[in-house]
């Protein structure tokens, strides 16, 4: 039983060890993945996109016609209203009825490289 208790320590202090040397591993990985969300945000700062609050109409008028507008979804209900998608070569637009909610840069992740397949 002694022999069991003195050398328990050791085997804690083992783990701990491993449990710190795979630390910094994912520590990397979310600084990466921190970096290219802040990039991104900066990126999108910087761009002249649909304000919220803005109509349709004005949308269309400082910003030409989109490529694309994806069929409504939603709208049953008052809990879901209607969302409508515009896209555009740089970015897609996100409507409530008839006013935007929020602008995001068209970038070739999830289904943006190809929204009319969930269309």
């Amino acid at each position: 039983m002694v022999k069991f208790t003195s050398s328990l320590p050791i085997v804690v202090m083992l783990a701990a060890t491993a449990g710190f040397a795979a630390a910094p591993k994912a520590a990397q990985a979310a600084q990466r993945g921190d970096s290219l969300l802040i990039h991104r945000v900066q990126q999108e700062n910087g761009m002249n996109l649909p304000r919220r609050g803005m109509s349709m109409a004005q949308v269309e008028k400082a910003y030409g016609a989109p490529q694309r507008k994806l069929s409504p979804r939603g709208g049953d209900t008052k809990k879901h209203p209607q969302i409508n998608r515009w896209e555009y070569s740089n970015f897609i637009v996100y409507f409530e009825h008839e006013h935007v909610i929020h602008a995001v840069l068209n970038t070739p992740a999830g289904n943006n490289t190809n929204p009319a397949a969930v269309n």
